[in-house]
């Protein structure tokens, strides 16, 4: 006669190993000074050609043709202050006009990325119906599309609604959503507890509520890195106006610098200099105002839904 043990179950649940971590405290000095050794080269390497630029805007011309980047003004009466105003006057780049076009693009660009995206986010994290897995992994395709690909056809479609020489070519994408800005608000917006919609919707909050007054809300991480990389894809961007804006007074700044190199880049290259780090100004100063958001758009796409 054989006996059968009973099976308790604490037998029976699965024995989970504690994941070990490596304390701050266990790397040698050697090797905390070769990681911040190495940090401070690439930062050196990437900073040098913007000090180059910067020390030869406040340069005279001659010093500049000279190749002589590296030194700098010995008194302050060297600086060239005067390179800035003269490199932005109406004559050679006429920057205020092109600084208010810029503005006004990037400015409904972002608005358009940040409304859209969260709205197909929304829609994907928080609505069931058939085929949502199969439309979600399409819109995701579609990223491995280079955009040369579509920029004939767009621009034909665009050709022939009379929208040439105008801004709506640059901002009317931007109103129909970024497939990686999309995929970011859906990661965000599954990892909302469902109790707090549930709570909201026995509140007798209509889904457009649950939208615009919990979602959004929650989202402001999110909202930030759409935002940031956004305005730094319409200031740098230089393709898109290039083909559709034609006359003078609705270039961009990429468009006016890139005329002011064509026009008196060679014989003023101090000027040139000065230009440019004046459009790349807001740029850098976006860059060290915001690098905790860079971190947090990388752990972003890291998240299950």
């Amino acid at each position: 006669m054989t006996q059968t043990l009973p099976i308790t179950e604490t037998a029976a649940e699965p024995v989970t190993a504690p994941r070990k971590y490596r304390p701050a405290g266990a790397i040698s000095p050697g090797q905390r000074f070769a990681v911040y050794a190495t940090l401070v080269l690439g930062s050196m390497a990437f900073l040098l050609p913007f000090y180059f630029i910067v020390n030869g805007s406040l340069k005279t011309n001659p010093e500049v043709e000279a190749g002589n980047f590296t030194s700098l003004p010995k008194n302050l009466s060297d600086v060239q202050w005067s390179n800035y105003p003269d490199a932005l006057a109406a004559d050679r780049m006429n920057f205020w006009p092109a600084l208010a076009n810029t503005v006004v693009i990037t400015t409904l660009c972002m608005a358009g990325q940040i409304i859209s995206c969260s709205l197909v986010g929304f829609g994907f994290a928080r609505f069931r119906f058939r085929g949502r897995s199969i439309l979600f992994m399409v819109m995701l395709s579609t990223m491995m599309l280079p955009a040369q690909v579509t920029m004939i056809p767009v621009f034909i479609l665009f050709r022939s609604l009379g929208m040439i020489d105008s801004f709506w070519p640059l901002v009317i994408p931007a109103w129909l959503a970024s497939p990686f800005f999309v995929f970011m608000f859906r990661q965000f917006f599954a990892q909302i507890p469902e109790e707090l919609v549930e709570a909201a919707r026995m509140d007798g909050a209509s889904h457009w509520r649950v939208y615009w007054q919990l979602m959004l809300p929650l989202s402001g991480p999110v909202i930030a890195i759409v935002a940031i990389y956004t305005f730094l894809g319409a200031w740098n961007d230089f393709m898109g106006p290039l083909i559709y804006l034609n006359s003078t007074e609705n270039r961009t700044l990429t468009l006016a610098l890139n005329g002011f190199k064509g026009q008196f880049g060679a014989m003023e290259a101090h000027h040139l200099m000065a230009a440019s780090v004046v459009c790349m100004l807001p740029c850098v100063v976006l860059f060290f105002a915001a690098q905790k958001y860079f971190v947090e758009s990388v752990t972003m796409t890291g998240l299950k839904g």
